[in-house]
């Protein structure tokens, strides 16, 4: 097991738009699994992941904005309160949102850990890490979503 998940993809936008994406919970639903991320992106301030699933609203995952560089860098906690696992800040996870333009695409890169520090780090760390997929197939409906808008 690696201390960390890092996936990463070239995308067709401009750095705003893929900003946006990460920060605006209509857009967050689309690719969240149906989520919305709600907070004021504050450091410090309560990140909720809200989805309505059998018409019953859940917080799904929840967490604390860390850093908010806007349109350079990203980073909140991310913990299941319907685990069964302590809900303390020794069980959060760190993502971490890096964007940065090159070749008029912007690259956005996520990185999800330490698994090494948490509880049941290893079971956590195989589901993120996905078969090898990462967070590549929640990055590719982000460029889809995007570039289908730049038309």
């Amino acid at each position: 097991m690696e201390p960390f998940v890092i996936s990463t993809i070239a995308i067709n936008a401009p750095i705003s738009q893929v900003w946006d994406a990460l920060v605006n919970p209509e857009k967050t639903k689309v690719y969240m699994f149906g989520c919305a991320a709600i907070t004021d992106w504050r450091i410090g301030s309560p990140l909720l992941w809200i989805g309505v699933f059998d018409g019953v609203e859940i917080t799904a995952v929840k967490g604390a904005v860390v850093r908010y560089e806007p349109e350079t860098l990203l980073e909140y906690t991310v913990f299941d309160p319907n685990s069964t696992m302590t809900d303390v800040p020794e069980n959060y996870l760190n993502v971490i949102y890096a964007l940065r333009s090159e070749n008029n695409q912007t690259i956005l890169e996520v990185q999800q850990g330490d698994f090494t520090k948490v509880a049941d780090g290893e079971r956590r760390y195989q589901e993120t890490y996905n078969g090898g997929e990462g967070w590549n197939p929640i990055l590719k409906v982000i460029k889809e979503m995007l570039e289908s808008e730049q038309g």
